[in-house]
């Protein structure tokens, strides 16, 4: 099951600086054609290496306390792979909400059930996974005014470019619900 496409926003501003090279850097010793400006650009990494996958997996107690160490963790990975900051806040915002959905929705309370959180980042997008022990699926609902919960999926919907939900891996029970930010090219 399949939310649809959520809005797409514009590039963010960390995404449209001059890169010069695949790897983000300006190569040095390169041979210039003759009478070609040589404009310094302060080199830009790529979000991640064209060839690679960085992939973290947590699990943590199912219990509210343990929030904000999963925001917390979610962002710190994201700054360390040089995520754009507007993806980065999407992401823990998105990670948030599931979070909170499988605390409230997926798990018992004193029963010693765990979430697991895992980030997947490629050069061209990123998801996130957050599993739990329950089997009952979410279900987006229209929380009325002045309700303090019923949100959350439209939260992830309004801020993802796709979520969705999956079944458990293979051994295990639960659900696993996800969602996904493409990031902007960069050249």
């Amino acid at each position: 099951m399949t939310a649809s496409r959520a809005h797409r926003r514009g590039p963010s501003a960390s995404l449209t600086r001059d890169v010069h090279s695949a790897d983000g850097h300006d190569p040095a010793g390169q041979i210039r054609p003759s009478g070609a400006a040589v404009t310094p650009v302060t080199p830009v990494p790529p979000v991640v290496p064209e060839s690679r996958t960085h992939l973290l997996r947590t699990t943590v107690p199912a219990h509210p306390s343990r929030a904000s160490g999963v925001r917390s963790m979610v962002a710190e990975y994201l700054i360390r792979l040089r995520v754009p900051p507007e993806c980065v806040d999407n992401a823990v915002l998105a990670t948030g909400e599931l979070f909170a959905n499988a605390i409230r929705h997926g798990s018992r309370p004193g029963a010693g059930d765990v979430i697991t959180v895992t980030i997947e980042c490629t050069r061209r997008d990123l998801r996130v996974t957050v599993a739990d022990r329950s089997s009952a699926l979410p279900r987006p609902r229209t929380a009325e005014g002045a309700e303090e919960s019923g949100r959350g999926l439209a939260i992830v919907a309004a801020l993802a470019d796709d979520w969705g939900i999956a079944p458990p891996e293979t051994g295990t029970t639960g659900k696993r619900v996800w969602f996904a930010l493409a990031f902007q090219e960069t050249r």
